[in-house]
């Protein structure tokens, strides 16, 4: 505790030092030139990279603390979470598309997005598994498009939220899986045309997406999300993160 505790006011000493240098640099900066500003900036720079030089071990234990902090608000943040989804399970669903029974004591929440070839797969699976418990699951849909890697993610969910508006969801979203490699602006279109939908509102749709997506997204963040198909399920049996095999087993025990 003593050796934490010097640590630990040893490093407020440094950040008050940072703020105080930090302060000086920014009154110097509104007082002299550019070039005067950037010496000032080159000075403090070295200053700071020798106090992390010569004290390491400080700065390694201030991260591993605020790392400790970080994990301890996921785990927070997602025992909030299977605590709504047992007792108001509504407020996890919110607006987002659903099916399957809506009486089912089983409700699975998937964090899925449309161009991962393992959601296409796991797509395929959940279809399957509907179909043969009809009465058992009750499935919610989470967007999750993984930007960074999928570049017609986000404009597939987009294009499946604003079929959502005219109650064709599922219909849209099962044609963007058939058809992944496909995914485009032109897809999108023929999608709506094939299900009927009235194209003038669900372009106009497509421009109002944003939020509720967003939405998503901070959600799965919330909850340290890390990837796609991401499954939590709640049943009489078991409540929390579970792999798609698990959810077949689930099912087939269930009463």
């Amino acid at each position: 505790m003593g050796i934490f505790f010097n640590c630990f006011s040893l490093l407020l000493q440094y950040l008050r030092a940072w703020a105080a240098i930090g302060l000086l640099c920014l009154v110097v900066t509104w007082s002299f030139p550019a070039q005067a500003s950037s010496t000032i900036d080159s000075q403090l720079e070295q200053q700071v990279l020798q106090i992390i030089r010569e004290h390491p071990k400080v700065i390694i234990e201030s991260v591993q603390a605020y790392q400790q902090q970080q994990q301890q608000k996921v785990k927070q943040a997602q025992q909030a979470f299977l605590q709504d989804l047992k007792t108001n399970p509504q407020t996890v669903i919110g607006e987002s598309p659903t099916t399957g029974s809506t009486q089912s004591k089983t409700l699975l929440i998937e964090f899925s997005d449309f161009q991962c070839p393992y959601c296409a797969e796991a797509h395929k699976t959940l279809k399957q598994l509907l179909a043969k418990y009809p009465d058992k699951l009750r499935l919610v849909y989470k967007n999750l498009p993984l930007t960074l890697i999928h570049s017609e993610a986000l404009p597939a969910a987009t294009a499946a939220w604003a079929a959502h508006q005219q109650g064709k969801f599922w219909e849209y979203h099962d044609a963007l899986f058939s058809n992944q490699k496909q995914l485009g602006e032109a897809l999108y279109l023929d999608i709506a045309k094939n299900l009927n939908l009235d194209l003038g509102k669900f372009k106009r749709d497509l421009t109002l997406a944003t939020p509720a997506i967003k939405k998503d997204i901070q959600l799965a963040e919330k909850l340290a999300v890390s990837g796609t198909p991401f499954f939590v399920i709640n049943s009489p049996t078991i409540s929390g993160v579970v792999q798609l095999e698990d959810i077949k087993n689930i099912l087939a025990d269930a009463k």
